[in-house]
């Protein structure tokens, strides 16, 4: 005995949808879908709700089967249950098998295609006796890793089905009116699916995720710092960041910043360091131990007989940084000398004739008696040359500010008429 037949309903929504006649072949129908999905396609910033109503339509329509229940009864009858039911699927599923996976340079279903999951950048932060000589630090983090029980799937049953909300797009779209006859769509993640085009029920949760798929996992990772690395450089963990389902994971990685050393400097790969002498060690000569970023004492010393002057630098070759990944190689080591001169009121005038029978005079340097009755005495003050030039700079600005003003208000001068 069979069950009484649906009523006829609308059985013309769907050749509308494509933009066919009722009487259109299956090559027009791919052609009518093909040049409408392309261009409503959401991944070219189109219409989701356009783009899967064009692939339900297509659907139906393309199976001889379905399109004669359509055309006999309408859409109701598909849902019903009469031809194996009709739009069920997913969107992007029939747009891809359509164009064979290729295109937008797709190479999969959607539906399987692996997107790439987010890259987690930490700051690591070492300091420079670290970047010399290598270190190794164990650092602790927390990730989403796949739900052991149920393998990423969220369910007991190891099944899903389609969010409602968005029909399984995993995007919804929204309207509002801004002004007369203007209308603003916005597409935004659906709320109920967080975008999967999925839900579970409440019975079917797993368990230990409650549906999540995911759940928290902390993870010790061993950071080495080789020698010779660099400020900026990145150590990368590929693979370790946060699991989801049907996601490529994502890389840890950790960003080098170099902390600042008291004493020491760097500079690619040579290291600067300033040290203060006294005047007699700059005229006499000096001999004092430097303790280096691995722990070494170098000796430093001046040559017999060597004057070093104010500001003078000096360089030890291979004491610098190791290269990076060849730590056999090193950079310079610079120093840079600063001469401590005694305090004024120190030498008495013995020392100070002792100082000049020893100290070379400057030639012609020397004023005769009958010069000098002829030069004009001087004082000579102390001051604070960058004060100095700060208070000069300021008293310039008001001269040139008074300038301007006396310029505005001066009284303009104008040629005679003949």
């Amino acid at each position: 005995m069979f069950g009484r037949a649906p009523k006829k309903s609308d059985n013309t929504k769907y050749y509308e949808i494509l933009g066919v006649s009722k009487n259109a072949g299956q090559d027009e129908l791919k052609k009518a879908y093909r040049k409408a999905a392309i261009r409503n396609h959401p991944d070219k910033g189109g219409d989701p709700e356009k783009f899967k109503e064009l692939a339900q339509a297509y659907e139906v329509l393309n199976d001889p089967e379905k399109r004669e229940i359509y055309d006999q009864y309408g859409e109701d009858a598909l849902k019903e249950g009469m031809g194996g039911g009709g739009g069920s699927h997913n969107p992007f599923d029939v747009f891809e098998s359509f164009f064979g996976g290729g295109a937008f340079g797709m190479g999969s279903s959607r539906g399987r295609r692996q997107r790439r999951g987010e890259d987690v950048i930490h700051t690591l932060k070492v300091s420079l006796d670290d970047l010399y000589n290598g270190t190794s630090k164990k650092l602790s983090l927390s990730r989403n890793v796949l739900c052991p029980k149920c393998k990423g799937k969220g369910s007991k049953s190891g099944a899903s089905g389609r969010c409602y909300g968005c029909q399984g797009s995993g995007m919804k779209v929204t309207t509002r009116q801004i002004g007369p006859g203007m209308i603003q769509q916005m597409q935004h993640v659906c709320p109920d699916c967080r975008g999967s085009g999925e839900v579970i029920s409440e019975r079917d949760k797993c368990s230990q995720c409650k549906g999540n798929k995911v759940t928290q996992e902390k993870k010790v990772l061993e950071v080495h710092v080789e020698k010779g690395m660099q400020h900026g450089q990145k150590i990368v963990f590929a693979g370790e960041a946060d699991e989801a389902p049907d996601t490529q994971t994502g890389d840890i990685i950790f960003l080098v910043q170099q902390k600042d050393h008291p004493k020491f400097k760097r500079k690619h790969d040579d290291l600067f360091v300033d040290h203060t002498i006294s005047l007699t060690e700059a005229l006499c000569g000096f001999q004092f131990a430097l303790t280096h970023l691995d722990g070494r004492q170098l000796l430093i010393k001046s040559n017999p007989g060597e004057i070093i002057k104010p500001g003078q630098h000096k360089a030890i070759n291979d004491e610098g940084m190791p290269h990076y990944q060849r730590p056999f190689m090193r950079g310079r080591f610079y120093i840079k000398f600063n001469v401590e001169f005694p305090d004024s009121g120190v030498l008495s005038l013995d020392q100070c004739r002792t100082l000049s029978n020893i100290l070379p005079s400057k030639s012609g340097s020397k004023i005769f008696d009958m010069e000098l009755e002829e030069c004009e005495e001087t004082t000579l003050l102390d001051v604070n040359i960058e004060e100095e030039m700060r208070r000069k700079q300021q008293q310039q600005q008001q001269q040139e500010a008074y300038d301007e003003d006396d310029d505005q208000f001066a009284p303009r001068v104008q040629c005679a008429q003949q």
